[in-house]
């Protein structure tokens, strides 16, 4: 079985470094961030299982990559930070984390934090439930790995283009309303600018025609979208 991977968010080099030691020693693969402006594209090159964030970093703070992260991943997300106001957990779970670690902190305690978050996620404690997927034809799109297969291939997806697959692969061959769209997409239809759905569906479009997948997503005039499935991939 693959070790846990746990990618640090961390300023303080000393702290990151010794963190790093610490959950190596306990066999876990770690990495910590590099460019604190690529901290979700470094996150997506490592596929954590667990993300220990800091608040208080450079350029942005953690409330905003925390939320940046939970666009692409639903693992762990604990903040660890010398800030120990009640506003400041409560900012920290709001914004997307999982639990709030103040220093100075025990490294056991810490530990012990990322065990029983592993254990709920992954482990004997993690819900007993079979993976979601939608199949059509050689396609397969893994929701919750928010990847779509074809035969060898994976293609990565962003949380909005496997929603929209989603939603239209599992319709196929039915239309699905730009309003179901926008109802799944977002939760306020009516802050949502009229092209932003059409941007999100352009997105879609080319994601499928970079992996060269044949199948496509037709514009149904004044109904929706359409998922068609490719002769050749069917």
């Amino acid at each position: 079985m693959e070790n846990h991977r746990i990618f640090i968010v961390e300023d303080d080099k000393k702290i990151a470094q010794l963190l790093a030691d610490t959950l190596r020693k306990y066999q876990y693969d770690v990495a910590i961030v590099e460019d604190f402006d690529q901290v979700t594209k470094e996150s997506l090159a490592f596929d954590p299982h667990l993300i220990l964030l800091d608040i208080n970093l450079p350029s942005y703070d953690g409330y905003y990559w925390c939320r940046q992260l939970r666009q692409h991943t639903t693992c762990p997300i604990l903040f660890i930070s010398a800030r120990s106001g009640d506003m400041d957990q409560v900012f920290a779970l709001e914004n997307g984390g999982d639990d709030f670690i103040t220093k100075p902190f025990h490294y056991e305690i810490v530990l012990a934090k990322i065990r029983s978050h592993l254990r709920r996620t992954f482990g004997e404690y993690a819900p007993n439930q079979s993976e979601r997927t939608v199949k059509i034809g050689a396609l397969h799109l893994y929701i919750e790995r928010m990847e779509l297969h074809i035969r060898e291939n994976s293609v990565p997806l962003q949380k909005k283009e496997c929603v929209i697959l989603e939603l239209l692969m599992d319709a196929a061959p039915k239309v699905v309303s730009r309003e179901k769209l926008l109802e799944e997409l977002w939760d306020d239809q009516s802050f949502v600018d009229e092209n932003t759905l059409n941007v999100n569906m352009t997105r879609v479009r080319k994601k499928l025609a970079d992996y060269d997948i044949k199948s496509s997503i037709e514009t149904v005039r004044g109904a929706g979208y359409r998922f068609l499935l490719a002769p050749e991939e069917s």
